[in-house]
């Protein structure tokens, strides 16, 4: 088995230890961070999202794979910048206002980074004026939105009229999630896709950007 088979491996099993090892070693033998990137650590992190959506791992698996994925990038950073590797797009992410859940958001997080996109977390409790001015002053692609409670999912149509009055609703693509969220929801308040889960969310993420 090759180091980066290897590594794609040691990542699904969440092995922060050896995952930094074998980036190191394939790094040491003049393998490209590029290559390490995508058919390492992003294939493993691809394969582990296909396994979660299957209901094959669980919520702990997946942040602790996440957790191995972000050491073995850290030691990439460097090399990538060198080769001038971009992301594949941008991500402005976060929980609506009047909602404190987050661990949904987290694992969208974590498979949009796993997917090769660029996040930026606004946390929860997310004002419409917040995700405003983030995507004013980050102009990303993608807009990602969640919520765990039906007293907050109306905040997701705030925000998006809200985008709209600043001018910048067709701008950027909208995307929202959370138990009580529906695809009819979506339609209802305007948002360009509603996923029911992590993996489906960097997926649909992926086709906004191709």
């Amino acid at each position: 088995m090759s180091t980066i088979e290897q590594l794609s491996e040691a990542l699904q099993r969440g092995n922060a230890k050896e995952v930094t090892a074998l980036v190191q070693e394939a790094l040491d033998n003049g393998v490209t961070a590029q290559r390490i990137l995508d058919e390492g650590l992003l294939k493993g992190m691809g394969l582990l999202g296909v396994r979660f959506k299957n209901n094959e791992v669980f919520v702990p698996e997946v942040l602790i794979a996440a957790r191995a994925l972000n050491k073995g990038v850290e030691l990439l950073k460097a090399k990538l910048i060198e080769e001038g590797v971009k992301p594949i797009g941008k991500v402005i992410i976060g929980t609506v206002k009047g909602d404190l859940h987050d661990i949904g958001k987290n694992l969208v997080k974590m498979m949009m980074e796993g997917a090769g996109f660029s996040v930026i977390d606004l946390g929860v409790d997310v004002s419409d004026e917040s995700f405003v001015e983030a995507v004013k002053t980050h102009q990303p692609d993608i807009l990602a939105m969640s919520a765990l409670l039906t007293t907050t999912m109306n905040q997701m149509e705030t925000v998006i009229n809200a985008l709209s009055s600043a001018g910048l609703r067709d701008k950027v693509k909208v995307m929202i999630g959370g138990a009580p969220i529906t695809q009819s929801f979506c339609e209802q308040i305007g948002a360009d896709a509603y996923t029911p889960d992590a993996a489906s969310a960097a997926e649909t993420a992926k086709t906004f950007v191709s």
